[in-house]
């Protein structure tokens, strides 16, 4: 009689230890920016950008002559991303996975917006690179950890919905990026250098604006955060 009321306890044990490791699962499922310690994981989209104080004037002053090519290709560029993502949606929410082929294209053009952006409000004064490929010697950079193993189909059906509050919220960090872009424009053209403190604002704009993209464009299943160890040491003084 011990020994069976031993092993009925062992077993209930195992029950309830089987139960609370399924629970934890779920959880993480549910809340899949929470690790195993509960911690939150790395946002699978980070975004950098090095700080140069010093600044040339000339291409400041005629910027915005000098971001039409990039509009006109961004314009272009977004017509195609566009037919990507719609393809994608429709892929996800059939199967569950996003195409590893679709998935890098619309990186690839979140990288080259994101670029193209932080160029036009005076981040960084190198012409970026055409089109959306990684580019590690840029000052303004993005990158991906790749497409989920699974996508919740739910959530990527109903991704219009969801993105709502984070559409609001970029709106107004592309207004504070906007009104960046002005005052760091002043700036630059009487002094020829770009205040820390101005260009730390504008990176959180551009940063948040640049991660809630990728929300929107399927890339990723959580929220982009305000801020987190990427964008704190983004703006690294150069040597």
């Amino acid at each position: 009689m011990l020994k069976q009321s031993i092993a009925k306890g062992v077993a209930a044990g195992r029950r309830r230890t089987a139960a609370g490791s399924e629970n934890v699962e779920r959880v993480l499922s549910a809340h899949p920016q929470i690790t195993t310690e509960g911690e939150p994981m790395p946002y699978p989209v980070t975004f950098e950008a090095d700080y140069v104080e010093q600044r040339s004037r000339l291409t400041a002053f005629f910027r915005l002559i000098l971001f039409i090519p990039l509009a006109i290709l961004l314009y272009l560029y977004a017509i195609i991303a566009t037919i990507a993502l719609v393809i994608a949606w429709f892929a996800i929410v059939l199967t569950g996975h996003y195409p590893e082929g679709l998935y890098g294209f619309v990186a690839d053009f979140n990288r080259c917006l994101a670029r193209s952006t932080a160029y036009g409000a005076l981040l960084c004064d190198p012409f970026p690179p055409i089109g959306g490929s990684d580019d590690p010697g840029y000052p303004v950079r993005m990158r991906f950890d790749g497409p989920l193993e699974s996508y919740g189909r739910l959530r990527t059906l109903f991704r219009i919905i969801l993105a709502i509050p984070i559409v609001i919220l970029r709106y107004v960090m592309g207004l504070l990026l906007e009104i960046g872009a002005v005052a760091a424009w002043f700036v630059i053209v009487i002094t020829g250098k770009m205040p820390r403190g101005l260009f730390d604002v504008m990176v959180l704009a551009n940063s948040y604006t640049a991660r809630s993209d990728a929300y929107v464009f399927l890339l990723t299943e959580t929220y982009p955060p305000f801020q987190d160890e990427h964008t704190r040491t983004a703006g690294a003084q150069l040597a």
